[in-house]
């Protein structure tokens, strides 16, 4: 077994692996840009070696100088995590040469099913059902369409070396063949620095199910069932599970032997991952291997009892498997939710910044299920521009697939994020969605149920009257606190009351408030009277105390968390996916709001700003251009990804405020309309 080790990597993945090799008693080794000096995964690491610049090309993406710091600080092993150089071959080949061992497969397994044009051929050849496609070259836009066209649309249009989401697109026509293999090509350039594409057949509403497999250098090789991962963004998984609400056990023995054969086709000794696309007769098709430690393994963990990054560390130590296949057993049932700093209310355009407030819930025990978080930040920390944007993965396992989306939704309303905008309400509302609790979900399940995409849910009955109760025991105690001195309240008998009004989505609602101060922090139940809502007393308890920032009550015997933040007047709550904001006012306070003139935003409304920092890559419009509300204004790349701006409005363009190459900063004026 290795002494010391070094992950070349960043984030959650590299504080997952360090959290294992504690735990087995290996010292680690981080390596860090200026971008990520004192991070978690730096102050957690025995030792910690600089590689330069923010840019993941002068850093993390630099094999020299991984290498360097693995031979400085003496490690004997390099695990490499996921993305950056987890999939180059060239990597364990130069680690090689330099005597130090590669936590991960085999350079050929990585050669053969890293590029996706060889590994189709590859599999087409180990008798691995494949997707109609064309494998080879393609040279422009104009072959592309040819292409497409021959293949039958809708068709996938694919980087080769892509991942994550990047460089792909659908196209059901012969312009958006055109179009997407240009932003496809150079999606793939940016990112990956080979802008070689591929297409194949698309299969409508598809399921994507994959199968973990687990390898070691004697020849063994098993599978460890399946994870669907079918709820996705732009082909960026959202949220994933073990196992599959799909499958029946006939399929999935199929799916696993598939994948078993084609890993020991190419001698695969780690932890790897068959992809597979499902249509709706459970026909599946090769997609992809990804020849290294999946994001989303946490939830084949929780269901099998196994940690991968251990596994992957005594493979690599020339240790056997010791598990077997029949001894694979699934336990339970694990879904995760991958919790990004990106802004869902603006087309989840990248929400970058620093962490002014975070906190998380515990870990362990929650309700009937068991909550894990895999995150890579703390309070203070920054989410940079230059690296993905995930702040956590939210894991919940339970008995059942009900319980466990339960756990997790409880978990997602105990987080608290301040200083950017996270994807927490739009999470919720996924699993919050009738037919995803049902089981019947796509890769366009989003698309289909946030067409117009998400602008927070509708409250329920019972959110209503909890939100409501919330801010008024918030308030309350709040008021009582600043009304004190010295034990004693001061004579201002005006801002010491227990009937107030909560003024909330238009709403104006009573609530007369009983609190002992015995109630606050938990001691008895608060009761209230909201006559707009039930009429009905309702009993209110919770250990809130000011300076915390999740609400956890009990309101008549029903459980619930809010995630609230002090506004200049007011609070801003969240439950699940909806998210409002509550004045609590005295009657006559109420009174005056009422009679408040409304902001005007019409100037405000003809200008186009930035929502995210960026590189401005392609203007679409020019001044003096009538363009329709929907219609591309320009693009800015941001985290590698191309972020089409649109007009909002029908009308005529006055000035374009940037260039094409122009870094650009949030809220930073891009267009403005006459």
């Amino acid at each position: 077994m290795f002494d010391k080790i070094l992950i070349a990597n960043r984030g959650e993945i590299a504080v997952r692996v360090i959290k294992t090799c504690q735990r087995l008693g290996i010292e680690t080794v981080a390596v860090y840009s200026e971008a990520d000096a004192g991070s978690k995964a730096v102050d957690m690491a025995d030792e910690a070696v600089f590689i330069g610049p923010p840019a993941p090309g002068e850093s993390y993406l630099v094999i020299e100088k991984i290498i360097e710091a693995a031979q400085k600080t003496g490690a004997q092993a390099v695990h490499p995590g996921f993305g950056f150089l987890s999939e180059n071959p060239n990597f364990p080949m130069a680690l090689k040469e330099a005597g130090i061992e590669w936590i991960g497969p085999n350079p050929h397994a990585i050669e053969a099913m890293g590029d996706k044009i060889t590994s189709k051929k590859f599999a087409a050849e180990a008798k691995v059902s494949t997707v109609p496609g064309h494998m080879g070259l393609i040279e422009d836009a104009e072959e592309a369409v040819k292409i497409s066209a021959e293949i039958g649309y809708p068709v996938m249009i694919k980087a080769s070396a892509g991942g994550g989401g990047k460089g792909m697109r659908i196209a059901y026509s012969d312009q958006e063949a055109r179009d997407g293999f240009k932003s496809a090509r150079n999606e793939a350039r940016s990112s990956f620095g080979d802008e070689r594409i591929f297409i194949e057949k698309f299969i409508e509403r598809p399921r994507h199910i994959e199968i973990q497999v687990l390898g070691d250098r004697h020849g063994n090789v098993i599978h460890l069932n399946e994870r669907e991962c079918s709820v996705q963004r732009r082909n960026q998984k959202v949220l994933e599970e073990a196992p599959s609400p799909f499958l029946d056990k006939a399929t999935r023995e199929a799916m696993g032997a598939q994948a078993v054969a084609l890993s020991k086709a190419v001698d695969y000794d780690s932890a790897g991952t068959v992809e597979f696309i499902v249509d709706k007769d459970k026909n599946f098709y090769f997609l992809e291997m990804n020849t290294r430690l999946q994001v989303e393994h946490p939830v084949t963990e929780m269901t099998h009892g196994i940690d991968l990054v251990e596994q992957m560390i005594r493979i690599a130590a020339g240790q056997k498997l010791e598990l077997r296949q029949k001894d694979v057993k699934i336990n339970g049932w694990a879904v995760e939710a991958r919790l990004y700093a990106e802004d869902p209310y603006r087309g989840f355009l990248p929400s970058i910044g620093r962490l002014i407030r975070y906190s998380e819930p515990a870990e362990g025990k929650l309700g009937e299920g068991t909550l894990r978080i895999d995150s890579g930040v703390r309070e203070g920390d920054e989410i940079s521009l230059f690296y993905d944007p995930m702040i956590a993965k939210v894991v919940a396992h339970g008995k059942t697939r009900e319980t466990a989306i339960d756990t997790l939704l409880e978990g997602l309303d105990r987080y608290h994020i301040e200083g950017l905008q996270p994807n927490t309400p739009f999470l919720a509302a996924c699993l919050e969605e009738e037919d995803f609790r049902e089981g019947d979900i796509h890769t366009g399940y989003i698309a289909e149920k946030f067409p117009e995409g998400f602008t927070g849910t509708e409250p329920t009955e019972f959110q209503t009257r909890a939100i409501a109760a919330t801010a008024a025991f918030i308030h309350t105690v709040m008021t009582r606190r600043a009304a004190r001195t010295s034990g004693r309240l001061t004579p201002l008998p005006r801002i010491y009351t227990d009937e107030w009004d909560v003024l909330m989505d238009k709403q104006r609602i009573a609530v007369d408030i009983d609190l002992p101060d015995a109630a606050i922090g938990g001691g008895t139940p608060a009761k209230l009277i909201m006559p707009e809502l039930d009429g009905g007393p309702v009993k209110l308890e919770s250990a809130w105390l000011p300076g915390e920032h999740v609400f956890d009550g009990l309101m008549d015997d029903e459980h619930f968390a809010v995630e609230f933040k002090n506004l200049t007047e007011g609070y801003r709550l969240r439950h699940r996916g909806y998210t409002t904001t509550a004045i609590v006012a005295t009657h006559r306070s109420a009174d005056l709001h009422a009679i408040l003139p409304e902001r005007d935003t019409s100037a405000s409304a003809k200008q186009v700003t930035s929502p995210m920092p960026g590189l401005v890559v392609t203007l679409e419009a020019q001044a003096g251009d009538e363009v329709k509300a929907g219609a591309p204004l320009l693009v800015v790349e941001a985290m590698k990804m191309e972020n089409v701006i649109r007009a909002e409005m029908d009308g005529v363009v006055k000035q374009i405020a940037v260039e094409a190459g122009q870094s650009v900063s949030a809220d930073e004026l891009l267009v403005e309309f006459e």
